[in-house]
């Protein structure tokens, strides 16, 4: 079987390297290469989407990037448990009119035995910036 280290349970280093991790793929802003963080059947909640296995996590993120434009994130861990992840993250990124967002959540995610993980629920909400105000470049 395949494996993602770091594994559950967690150490607050091991928590940490799971959210570079998890910043480094999204910033890669590369579908495929970000879906195999994921379980096969993963479950995702993303604002108001809700996402079932790879092929829907891939499919999901190509319409995300071909929207939002220049997409810079940074994660924070906020907590964790023995196979639970909790972090805070910003983003910034622009639409095809130039309008540039903030975007600020929290997500849940939730590890499988082989590090993989197999639940992910994300709350955002985006602010118009303008593109002086961005901090991300």
């Amino acid at each position: 079987m395949e494996v993602k280290k770091p594994l559950p349970p967690f150490t607050h280093e091991t928590a940490m390297q799971k959210v570079q991790m998890a910043e480094d793929a999204w910033n890669s802003r590369n579908p495929e290469k970000v879906s195999l963080a994921y379980s096969v059947d993963t479950e995702w909640r993303n604002r108001d989407k809700f996402i079932k296995g790879r092929e829907g996590v891939v499919q999901f993120l190509s319409d995300k990037w071909n929207k939002e434009l220049d997409y810079k994130l940074k994660k924070e861990l906020w907590a964790f448990t023995d196979n639970k992840i909790a972090v805070r993250f910003e983003y910034e990124y622009h639409d095809t009119n130039g309008q540039w967002y903030r975007a600020y959540g929290n997500e849940n995610w939730e590890f499988d035995e082989y590090g993989f993980m197999k639940k992910r629920y994300a709350s955002i909400n985006d602010l118009p910036i303008d593109e002086k105000d961005r901090r991300m470049k």
